[in-house]
This record gives structure tokens, sequence and C-alpha cells, in this order.
């Protein structure tokens, strides 16, 4: 079973990328979608008991918990160890499931794959890019964007161009998305040669 990790930064088309990839039957693990579930069940406790008020009738409060963790580095690293077991637990109940159904190759969408070295988890590495242009102003019409944020999160993640140098594929959705969804089946194609030697 081939293991594709997915990234790309913000406003890239990452999510939507995804989405082509899951209307083709390939299965998606969203690595944000679990961080989500976990912060609205098994991690809320855990998440409570080391940042007690953050956490209310059994959900997280992220706005709550970004007070204490932003700009906070060894806070960061205290949520980092609670959340990312458990993420990888479900990764891998996830890769178990899809193995045991017959996929041969599945998505594993991780928003800081590089950043984070989860690019040692997969086999193939696909980023979502953008010109520069186009992902600011994709990124500047969501609902409470201000430059400053977008500026902000940008710092956080690595370069577009560090993370198209590391990739074994690129989508470009700046071409739009007839082209990027040829992109995807060119990709699927590529995979599917690879899954049968």
């Amino acid at each position: 079973m081939i293991r594709v990790g997915l990234t790309g930064s913000i406003g890239m088309g990452k999510s939507t990328t995804a989405k082509m990839f899951a209307e083709r039957g390939v299965p998606v693990h969203d690595a944000d979608a679990t961080v989500h579930a976990l912060y609205e069940g098994r991690a809320a406790p855990l998440i409570e008991a080391e940042f007690p008020g953050t956490a209310a009738d059994g959900k997280v409060d992220r706005t709550l918990l970004s007070k204490h963790v932003l700009g906070k580095p060894e806070a960061m690293k205290r949520l980092e160890a609670i959340v990312h077991p458990l993420v990888h637990e479900e990764e891998r109940k996830f890769l178990e499931n899809a193995q045991k159904n017959g996929h041969e190759v599945v998505l594993l969408d991780i928003p800081l794959l590089f950043e984070t070295n989860a690019d040692g988890r997969v086999d193939v590495t696909v980023v979502v890019t953008a010109d520069a242009e186009i992902q600011k102003q994709r990124v500047l019409e969501r609902p409470g964007m201000s430059e400053e944020r977008f500026l902000s999160i940008l710092g956080k993640q690595m370069p577009d161009a560090e993370k198209r140098r590391r990739a074994d594929h690129l989508i470009d959705t700046g071409q739009g998305m007839t082209a990027a969804q040829r992109r995807v089946d060119e990709i699927l194609a590529i995979l599917a040669g690879q899954a049968k030697t």
C-alpha cells in the first residue's frame, strides 16, 4: 500500500485537492480534522488537566487554549505531547483499516508534513502550490483574516519554494480546478503503476 503525504501552505487549495483524491476512491486521513475530533473527545480531559479552564462539557475551547499556548514554546510542546501521540494512533488505525480493505493508495493530509518530519512516515509527497498572489488573494477572502494574521501564519510554515523542492509531485491549483484534477489523475496513474511493481 502506497502512503501519499499531501501538504501545502495556507490558501494553496490543499483541502480541495484532498477531496479530489477522495472522489477518486482514495481513503483520506485528515490530520486537522482528527485534531478537531480529539478536542471534542478523548483529548479534552487530558488538555483540561494540563491547562485548567480550557475545556468545558467535554470539549476544548480553542480560543481559551490558544491564550495558554500562543507564543509560548514550552506550553506548545506540552500540548503537542498530548495531541501528537493520539493523532498518530488514529492514523495507525486508519492505515490498518485501509490495508484490510485492500486499498493500494491512501492519502495522509498533513498540513505541517515537512515541518514535523512526518514525510518520514509516507512513501510519496505531494505538494499543493499556487502563485503567491493567488495564495494571498484566497486567504484574505476568508472571514476574519487580516494581512497581519496571514503573514503570521506564513511565518510558521516552511516557504512554498522549499516544499516544492522537497516534493515528489506538484499540483498547481493556480492553473484552475480542471488542470488540478487532471494532475491528480496523472499522479494516481503513476502510483497505480508503482503499486503493481
